[in-house]
C-alpha cells in the first residue's frame, strides 16, 4: 500500500511560506534605555500607552519592557486606578 500524501486545507505552497514577525523586538525596554529604575503611578500618559482602551494591560511582548520593569509597571497601574487617577475599566 502506497500512504498519500496530505497538506491539509491551504495546500503545499502555502505551507512553505515564512510566517511574519507581529512585534519588532528592540534591544532594550523603554525604562532600561531611559534608565528609570521604578516605573511612576503619576506619570498617565506614560502609563496610558502600557494598557489597552479597556484597561487592560499590555503583555510583555506588546509592550517591550522587561520582566523587571513589567512588574514595576504592573504595580504602578494598581496604584493609580487605586487613587482614582485611572479607571479600573475603559
Amino acid at each position: 500500500m502506497m500512504k498519500r500524501k496530505t497538506f491539509g486545507a491551504k495546500g503545499g505552497a502555502a505551507a512553505k511560506r515564512k510566517k511574519r514577525a507581529r512585534f519588532h523586538e528592540q534591544a532594550k525596554c523603554r525604562y532600561c534605555r531611559e534608565k528609570i529604575a521604578e516605573v511612576d503611578y503619576k506619570d498617565l500618559a506614560g502609563l496610558s500607552k502600557l494598557v489597552t482602551q479597556q484597561g487592560k494591560l499590555f503583555s510583555r511582548k506588546r509592550s517591550g519592557n522587561c520582566a523587571a520593569h513589567q512588574r514595576s509597571t504592573k504595580l504602578a497601574i494598581k496604584r493609580a486606578r487605586f487613587l482614582a487617577l485611572m479607571p479600573f475599566v475603559g
